[in-house]
């Protein structure tokens, strides 16, 4: 400081004493270099006037252009040592570099330089949230928030096509099968789950429609369904009636497709034609129905009938009354009565009316009818009504028969034929 008192008083007393005198340094029109300030500009002030910008003593205002920061003197002065009282320059100004966003990217228009705008973009399947657009402003930081990019999108989801299926053979249900669901997810391709509500592929359905959903989701609990229908179809034939005086009984579920359907007749009646009838694929029942007729009605027509069951030929009971009753055709037939034989054990068991053979389920049905066993000798008597009206466990005379017959069973018309026939047989 005390140098530079000096240096100015010397300045001051060489004017006092030569005023018309003008310093040699004052006239040098470049006593300092000229400034040139890259992108930015000097705004200098000399004491000789406006064209002179380097002469000593003149001051010089610094300034930068838009987008560029001054680093160093603001202000600068030419100096007698030919110098300028400092320096500066023009950095160019930036903000700094955005950091990426997941699931996304952005583009910019310059970078990070000033006034450089940023425009953020989310791949296929997110959303952005937040400012789509960012600007490098003059203080070095970039204008708003930076956004996010966030899956909202539901994944892709395609089930199968509805199906229609005929139910198997003697079966209400059948065997569906089908592929899984097609299921993309449109952000980032992960798929944490998928659901199945109904049952699984390769069951069993039963008859009617079935709703099959499944449900998809994604990594942020996004989630899409579809769903198909599988529906069950069972072939049935019309309903059967049972037979008259018969019922019946059928496999499966009764009229479905493949079902057996078996006839039946009641006690003391025969099924005459098919036993069973098949439903089939047509819709149709194979063959025709039988009709159940009186298991008597067989055996001569208004006929009583005296049947003898016994275990074996040789039993003792029986052949007595075998040979008891050979004596008395002649009363037997105008009392009209047949006698029916069941004799022996199955599979060797005997049928007959006189010298005609009965069929093994004849004689079945013969015994369950009349509750007539194997195990000793029975016989039972049964008039025009196909009614059991006398029992006997031991032999027993033509007289004693033909007694309770003329007593109880004939009627008025046979008691006239009887009275005149009633010495037909003496």
């Amino acid at each position: 400081m005390a140098g530079q008192i000096t240096q100015r008083g010397a300045l001051s007393l060489l004017l006092f004493l030569a005023p018309a005198v003008t310093p040699t340094w004052y006239t040098v029109p470049r006593w300092c270099y000229t400034l040139n300030i890259q992108d930015g500009e000097a705004t200098c002030y000399s004491p000789r006037g406006g064209n002179y910008h380097s002469t000593l003593g003149t001051r010089c205002d610094l300034s930068c252009n838009r987008g560029f920061r001054l680093i160093g003197r603001r202000s600068v002065q030419c100096l007698p040592s030919r110098r300028w009282s400092g320096t500066a320059y023009c950095r160019q100004m930036r903000c700094h570099t955005l950091p990426f966003i997941t699931s996304g990217t952005y583009t910019c228009t310059n970078g990070v330089l000033l006034d450089s705008c940023c425009d953020y973009s989310c791949s296929s399947g997110y959303h952005l949230e937040g400012d789509r657009s960012r600007i490098c402003m003059e203080d070095g930081q970039w204008s708003g928030g930076e956004p996010v990019c966030v899956d909202i999108d539901p994944p892709k989801i395609r089930c199968p096509h509805s199906r229609e299926k005929m139910a198997e053979p003697e079966k209400l249900t059948a065997r569906v099968s089908w592929n899984p669901p097609l299921v993309k997810d449109s952000a980032d391709g992960t798929i944490t789950r998928v659901t199945l509500r109904g049952p699984e592929p390769g069951s069993h359905f039963p008859e009617g429609e079935h709703v099959i959903r499944y449900t998809a989701y994604d990594r942020a609990y996004n989630r899409a369904s579809c769903k198909f229908i599988v529906k069950v179809q069972v072939r049935r034939c019309p309903t059967l009636k049972p037979p008259q005086r018969g019922y019946l009984t059928c496999t499966s579920g009764g009229n479905n497709y493949g079902a057996t359907c078996e006839y039946h007749c009641d006690g003391g009646y025969e099924r005459q034609g098919t036993p069973s009838r098949v439903c089939q694929s047509s819709r149709q029942w194979s063959g025709s129905p039988p009709i159940c007729t009186c298991l008597l009605d067989q055996f001569y027509e208004k006929q009583r009938l005296l049947i003898i069951s016994a275990p074996d030929p040789s039993n003792r009971y029986y052949k007595m009354q075998i040979s008891m009753l050979q004596q008395s055709t002649c009363g037997l037939d105008l009392r009209h009565v047949t006698i029916i034989e069941l004799v022996g054990q199955p599979p060797q068991e005997v049928g007959r009316i006189k010298e005609q053979q009965l069929s093994a389920s004849i004689i079945e049905e013969l015994r369950h009818f009349q509750h007539l066993t194997h195990s000793y000798f029975n016989m039972v008597l049964i008039d025009k009504q196909g009614i059991d009206r006398e029992r006997y466990m031991e032999p027993v005379t033509p007289e004693e028969i033909f007694t309770f017959i003329d007593d109880y069973l004939l009627s008025n018309q046979e008691l006239t034929q009887r009275w005149q026939q009633r010495d037909m047989c003496e």
